[in-house]
């Protein structure tokens, strides 16, 4: 539920305003399967709309949870909030991400992004959208072989 910091009176004046989405009002739901492996949650934070081209959400991964090889059409930025990650871009090593890591996306690099086996991880995601709403492309999964290379 978006609601408008302004007072009432003040909103019929035509002019935008500052708008607030409260904590919890918008549901949670499961990473689907297809695109990731083991339990993920996303808890979206805003849509991407005719004011600004990128979404954001948090997403939890569970200990061993992660995401399927992807790329995103306008990048994407990852801020750790929580726990012990890990992501990888194609051809590259896996690289340990931890709370305050920022890890920037660039646009169709096949990449994937988890928790580590022992450890929970959330990541505040903000992804950019093109202007007919598509923000990822999904891959193959990763196999257990490519998440354990470290």
């Amino acid at each position: 539920m978006n609601t408008t910091l302004s007072d009432t009176s003040a909103v019929a004046d035509g002019l935008p305003h500052t708008t607030m989405t409260r904590a919890g009002t918008q549901p949670s739901m499961a990473g689907p399967s297809g695109f990731f492996t083991r339990l993920v949650r996303v808890d979206p934070l805003f849509p991407a709309n005719e004011n600004i081209n990128a979404s954001g959400a948090y997403v939890t991964f569970e200990p061993g949870a992660r995401s399927a090889w992807h790329t995103h059409p306008c990048g994407q930025h990852l801020v750790v909030t929580s726990g012990v990650g890990l992501t990888q871009e194609w051809g590259k090593p896996v690289q340990e991400i931890r709370p305050g890591d920022v890890i920037w996306c660039p646009p169709g690099v096949k990449h994937w992004h988890g928790a580590a086996p022992g450890t929970a991880m959330t990541h505040l995601a903000i992804t950019g959208t093109t202007a007919h709403g598509k923000n990822v492309e999904w891959l193959e999964k990763v196999s257990d072989e490519q998440y354990n290379a470290r």
